[in-house]
């Protein structure tokens, strides 16, 4: 007498029942569900017009007077290159315009030092104080 009857038919577990009774109980609970509002403190920010986000025009009177000398020693001012003897007639024109404006002398790590300094110098001999000549390295 054999337990089995069938020995070359494999068993097989329906799964679709069970499946049913997960989505219904998922069902459940997203219904039931409570969701809580969390309190919290309301912050009543101040209406703002556009104009009072926008930076500050620059003002034009103190706008630098500005040198960058690039790594290849040329010199530049206002993105057009310049030679080392118009530096004196460009400090001296534009700080007559603009006598509230420092000179500002930007210089690359591999520029020739003497380049940025005989700048400085003759921001000097024009008249300008040392406070309003500035020396930065080019970033």
């Amino acid at each position: 007498m054999r337990k089995f009857a069938k020995a070359d038919e494999e068993a097989e577990v329906n799964m679709t029942p069970m499946l049913d009774i997960v989505f219904i109980m998922l069902i459940f609970f997203i219904v039931t569900a409570s969701f809580v509002k969390e309190s919290g403190l309301e912050v009543n920010k101040p209406e703002t017009s556009d104009t009072q986000n926008d930076p500050p025009p620059p003002d034009d009177e103190k706008r630098a007077i500005a040198f960058v000398i690039d790594n290849s020693n040329r010199i530049l001012h206002d993105f057009r290159p310049i030679d080392i003897s118009a530096v004196s007639s460009i400090i001296k024109k534009e700080s007559v315009e603009r006598p509230e404006a420092p000179v500002v002398i930007q210089y690359a790590e591999n520029s020739h030092m003497g380049i940025a300094i005989r700048i400085y110098d003759e921001a000097l001999v024009v008249g300008l104080p040392q406070a309003k000549v500035v020396l930065t390295p080019k970033k």
